[in-house]
């Protein structure tokens, strides 16, 4: 009888075993994402977890746009494929998703809404945590009040300082900071017109939302959000055309936003890069990357604080 209990304790281990073995495959986990498209590269990122004993579902982020969730991930013989809605594309054919693990990287192709193919390889996403407490440095006045000293524009400039004010008057191209950043304190005073939009990336990677948003629900791509991901507790925009301010704690992957004198969001993890990253390199410093495309913006005080 012992040994026949023996036997069924084994056989039971087994079975768990290979059911924790069957919900946790290797791909499972976050992944920064490279895709290459002719002489360019894009950055997107992928998410994939279990769902019950057998079921991989997941969350996409493409080259811009928000996070698009994967209902179904297929996985079998180290190969992931699975396909997407479209979200801000023209077209309305579902994106196509394959993926070999090779090591502990992806590589695949998928084919986009339009019907042309894209390779892409992908390689795990850094966890970024801290294991010591931050000291701060001093602050640093990335806007000088003056000029456009310190910044690029991405593009046919359209950028202006006028009265000690830094202006976007129309759409254009995006403003990048020179110096780099890996964790710090950002303090912004920002203006809009009614209906404009913005953002601004943290290291270049995390959108946190600027928008007129003044009466509406918060949401997590609305004023005061990471873009598609993190939702504020409350909506604390002005109306359009007053002085709004943000002041933004990034360590590692945690964020804690202050809008307007409200703290909105608490030492939340941003799970990966948001649309319209300027790369997927998480491991690495990154700039303050300021949105021009989407409508007129005004700073009028762009002061960081890094750690040492």
């Amino acid at each position: 009888m012992k040994r026949w209990l023996s036997f069924v304790c084994l056989v039971v281990l087994f079975q768990k075993t290979m059911a924790q073995a069957a919900v946790a495959p290797a791909v499972e986990g976050r992944w920064d994402i490279t895709v290459y498209d002719d002489n360019k590269l894009h950055p997107s990122w992928l998410e994939i977890n279990h769902s019950g004993h057998s079921q991989l579902v997941g969350q996409y982020v493409g080259i811009v746009g928000s996070a698009r969730p994967i209902s179904k991930i297929t996985y079998s013989n180290n190969t992931i494929s699975f396909t997407i809605p479209p979200q801000w594309e023209r077209e309305t054919t579902d994106l196509q998703f394959e993926a070999k693990l090779q090591g502990d990287s992806l590589q695949g192709s998928f084919i986009a809404a339009n019907g042309k193919t894209f390779q892409w390889s992908a390689h795990r996403a850094p966890s970024l945590k801290r294991t010591t407490p931050v000291v701060w440095g001093k602050p640093i006045a990335l806007f000088n009040g003056k000029d456009l000293n310190g910044w690029n524009a991405l593009g046919k400039n359209q950028w202006v300082v006028k009265e000690g004010i830094l202006t976007s008057p129309q759409s254009g191209a995006n403003l990048m900071s020179t110096a780099t950043f890996t964790d710090f304190k950002l303090l912004v005073e920002f203006k809009y017109p009614k209906g404009s939009n913005s953002g601004i990336y943290l290291r270049g990677r995390y959108e946190v939302q600027i928008e007129d948003g003044f009466g509406t629900e918060a949401l997590k791509d609305r004023f005061g959000g990471v873009y598609g991901f993190i939702k504020p507790t409350d909506m604390m925009a002005k109306p359009a055309g007053e002085w709004q301010r943000y002041e933004i704690t990034l360590t590692g992957r945690l964020v804690t936003i202050i809008a307007n004198g409200k703290t909105i969001v608490c030492n939340q993890e941003i799970p990966g890069i948001t649309g319209g990253a300027l790369d997927s390199k998480e491991e690495m410093p990154g700039p303050i990357y300021i949105q021009g495309d989407h409508g007129p913006i005004m700073f009028r005080k762009i002061v960081i604080t890094p750690a040492k």
